[in-house]
């Protein structure tokens, strides 16, 4: 049986997964471990959203960097351990579009591939607050959450806002929804398991 799955593809998209690097709020290179590796796969329906983003992102000469796309069940469990902390991921695979293949956590970049600046990083990774958090001390970390919202403002980051508000411009354009409190997530708008199933993808299958 033929799986509704692809790998990313596309000259206007860069794959860099953060949870295949060490550098994330984990603290580990958990696709790595378990074998999956740098790899950016998504549910079709996905694809397809991102096939009609792709010539607006060539003529604006833009690429989109995909950051993470479908998560496999075990690093998610993987990554539930090293953070146990409630409500910082789903409580289960079930309950991550991750796990689903229908969200992806990107951020744009120039044609050159250089990050545009955004009032966090992608999934407000910051280094010590990483060291913190898996230390078991939250507080600073949740503070420092709240720039991540769309609805975020501050003096002295007009910049930085302004490409948060254009990559939702584009996603939501090409038909994805915004998680309001993750300016680097979007997903199908019916993208839960109530219209995806949970499944077990294979990295060798997209090789």
């Amino acid at each position: 049986m033929v799986l509704p799955y692809v790998k990313i593809s596309g000259e206007r998209f860069i794959i860099d997964l953060m949870y295949a690097r060490s550098d994330n709020m984990v603290g580990q290179a958990v696709y790595q471990t378990i074998g999956w590796g740098n790899l950016a796969v998504v549910h079709q329906d996905v694809m397809s959203l991102l096939n009609r983003l792709e010539p607006e992102l060539k003529r604006l000469k833009l690429k989109l960097k995909i950051c993470d796309a479908y998560r496999p069940k075990i690093a998610h469990e993987m990554m539930k351990k090293l953070i146990p902390m409630k409500g910082f991921f789903a409580e289960n695979a079930e309950m991550s579009q991750h796990c689903l293949g229908t969200a992806l956590d990107v951020c744009l970049c120039d044609d050159e591939g250089k990050e545009f600046s955004y009032p966090t990083k992608v999934d407000a990774y910051d280094q010590e607050m990483s060291r913190q958090v898996l230390s078991g001390q939250s507080a600073l970390f949740m503070e420092h959450l709240q720039k991540a919202r769309h609805d975020y403002q501050a003096l002295g980051i007009d910049e930085e806002i302004k490409n948060r508000e254009f990559l939702c411009e584009l996603m939501v354009g090409a038909g994805f929804e915004a998680l309001e409190h993750e300016w680097w997530h979007y997903n199908l708008p019916l993208g839960k398991i109530d219209h995806y199933p949970l499944v077990s993808l294979k990295a060798e299958d997209f090789c």
